[in-house]
C-alpha cells in the first residue's frame, strides 16, 4: 500500500525508511487480519495455546522448528485466503459460482494446513504430554 503519489517516485529506490514503512504496512496487515476475521483469532489463540505448550514442556529446538513451521503455514493460508476472499468481493460483490468455487478451494487450503498444524502439534506435543501423565500416575 502507498500512501502517497511521493512514495511512487522513491518505490524503487532502496532506504530504509522505505524498508521501516514496508514493515509498518505489513504490521497493520496482520494487526487487520486478527481484528477482523474470526478464524484468524482463532489461530491466533491456538498458536499461544501451542508456544505456551512448547515453553512448559521444555521441547528441543528441533522440535521448536516444527511448531514454529507448522504456525507459519497456518498464518500464511489464513492470510492468502483472507486476501483473496478480499479481492474477490470487491471485483464482483453479486454471487457468482466460479469465485465462490475460489473462495472454498482457498478455505480448503487453510483446513489442510489447519489439520497438518494438528498432527504436527500432536506428534510434537504429545510424547512430552504423556511421559508427564505417566510420571503422575498412581
Amino acid at each position: 500500500m502507498i500512501e502517497s503519489p511521493n512514495a511512487l517516485k522513491s518505490a524503487g529506490r532502496f532506504t530504509i525508511a522505505a524498508r521501516l514503512r514496508s514493515f509498518i504496512f505489513a504490521w497493520r496487515g496482520l494487526r487487520w487480519l486478527v481484528y477482523n476475521e474470526h478464524n484468524a483469532r482463532v489461530h491466533l489463540a491456538a498458536s499461544i495455546v501451542t508456544m505456551g505448550a512448547g515453553l512448559f514442556l521444555n521441547v528441543s529446538a528441533n522440535d521448536w522448528r516444527w511448531l514454529l513451521l507448522a504456525i507459519g503455514l497456518v498464518w500464511l493460508a489464513e492470510a492468502f485466503n483472507t486476501a483473496i476472499e478480499q479481492m474477490c468481493d470487491r471485483v464482483e460483490p453479486n454471487f457468482d459460482p466460479v469465485i465462490g468455487r475460489i473462495k472454498d478451494i482457498f478455505a480448503g487450503a487453510v483446513l489442510m494446513a489447519s489439520i497438518v498444524a494438528a498432527g504436527i502439534g500432536l506428534l510434537t506435543l504429545g510424547p512430552p504430554v504423556w511421559a508427564m501423565l505417566d510420571g503422575i500416575r498412581p
